[in-house]
């Protein structure tokens, strides 16, 4: 079978484990360290669609690899929103995934409403289109960390209809429920013909 190399826009490996265990064995998964990609891109957008675009199509200018990427935000209703857009850097631009997570908690000290979702967005260039798909995933903030699984808020994140936190479920537990999972289903529905998502064609400077 000849694969179709598809780069995933991103260095980080935790991403890169999720995504892989979803792929079709026709596409030959690879990261920016695969294709020796080592510089970090930008992420200057004040949106989670206008920073996976941006990833993308710096990858795509540069490689003219097939590629996607993903931007994902935690966003915290008694927060207004927040940390939205800036969940990777919310305790600052060098924070570990433990001080964000310790700034949210702090941060909610007090406060009875503890609703939240996670939001992911994938941009995509294949085969010459454009695409964007979305997933969301409501849940709750828990007020203590619970589980050694997964990365960033995952052990404070619950999602609805559950009793434990991402971070306490296995990973292939976690990929069908999870807004990166829900995305990355729709995406690959549309490799299948499936799922047409959202055409960028036409869609401003980076379409």
């Amino acid at each position: 079978m000849t694969k179709h190399t598809l780069v995933f826009a991103t260095h980080n490996q935790h991403k890169l484990t999720e995504v892989k265990e979803l792929m079709p064995r026709w596409i030959e998964l690879k990261s920016l360290n695969d294709i020796g990609y080592d510089k970090e891109i930008p992420e200057t957008g004040t949106t989670l669609e206008r920073n996976a675009l941006q990833k993308a199509y710096t990858i795509f200018s540069k490689t003219r690899f097939d590629c996607f990427a993903d931007d994902t935000g935690l966003e915290v209703e008694a927060l207004n929103g927040e940390p939205g857009v800036y969940s990777a850097r919310y305790a600052g631009a060098n924070a570990s995934f433990e001080d964000n997570v310790n700034l949210l908690l702090k941060n909610l000290e007090g406060k009875e409403n503890r609703n939240a979702c996670f939001r992911t967005v994938i941009y995509l260039i294949f085969n010459g289109k454009k695409w964007l798909f979305e997933g969301v995933i409501n849940g709750t903030i828990t007020k203590e960390k619970h589980g050694s699984s997964g990365f960033g808020y995952d052990p404070v994140f619950q999602p609805e209809g559950y009793d434990k936190t991402f971070a306490e479920m296995s990973l292939e537990e976690k990929n069908k429920i999870s807004h990166r999972g829900l995305a990355m289903i729709k995406m690959l529905n549309y490799f299948e013909g499936q799922e047409e998502g959202l055409s960028l064609a036409g869609q401003g400077e980076f379409a």
